[in-house]
């Protein structure tokens, strides 16, 4: 049996690379969005709510259920 080679076969495609400098700004934003989601759901009861009153814990009430979250 031969061993394989490292170097690509000819023709071969090749894998793009994406540059940190250019993916640390979305996982910036996709992170602090994904916090934002989660304070949401897990822990907004109005108290602190841009519009006031109880319109956001409504809107995600039974989502607050389905992932386990007590709200009353």
């Amino acid at each position: 049996m031969s061993q394989a080679s490292a170097a690509p076969l000819a023709g071969a495609p090749a894998l793009p690379t994406i540059d940190l400098r250019e993916l640390a700004p979305w996982a910036l934003f996709y992170g602090l969005l994904a916090v934002l989601v989660i304070f949401f759901i897990s822990a907004d009861q109005g108290a602190i709510s841009i519009p006031s009153g109880n319109a956001i814990h409504e809107w995600v009430h039974d989502g607050r259920h389905l992932l386990g979250f007590p709200c009353h």
